[in-house]
């Protein structure tokens, strides 16, 4: 399924430019809660602004990655971003759901939206890391199938590292 046909119960899901103005709008939210939640504390501007500087997206684009944007009434509450590591392993990057919009089911289409994008992109395999203290994350992720794998990356924020065999 392409990910543009993606329809939940009130979203759409669509691939769309990382550098469009509702893109990055999305990407400051997602910054912006886990700098503040790394930080344990609220982030400012400036920590969110250097994050954002500090771990760019300028490989969530075609042909070997994509950024999708999910929209309720035209208005952007989550994304997820991709980019193939080599030619059949696919990471996915910049999961993010608005609180507002979390637990309905907006996530696991994000994901399965993710995939399929990896799927079209001739990836056998998708990988991904995450942090400790993002515990609703890992368990979306543990129960779409990733299993936790030694450290394929340097990610110095990374404390998790997941796989899932793509169908």
């Amino acid at each position: 399924m392409h990910p543009s046909s993606y329809r939940g119960p009130e979203w759409s899901i669509g691939s769309t430019t990382v550098q469009s103005d509702d893109a990055l709008s999305v990407l400051r939210l997602y910054f912006t809660e886990i700098v503040g939640r790394y930080l344990n504390r609220p982030a400012s501007s400036g920590e969110v602004n250097d994050a954002m500087g500090s771990d760019p997206n300028h490989d969530l684009v075609p042909p070997n990655g994509l950024f999708l944007l999910a929209r309720v009434a035209g208005r952007p509450v989550g994304c997820v971003g991709l980019r193939l590591l080599v030619p059949d392993i696919a990471e996915i990057k910049r999961m993010y759901v608005r609180p507002e919009v979390r637990g309905l089911g907006l996530g696991a289409d994000l994901l399965a939206a993710a995939e399929d994008a990896a799927h079209a992109l001739g990836a056998t395999r998708t990988r991904l890391d995450t942090r400790h203290d993002l515990v609703e994350a890992r368990r979306l992720y543990a129960s779409h199938g990733y299993v936790e794998i030694p450290p394929y990356s340097d990610n110095p924020y990374a404390d998790h590292w997941f796989e899932k065999r793509l169908a």
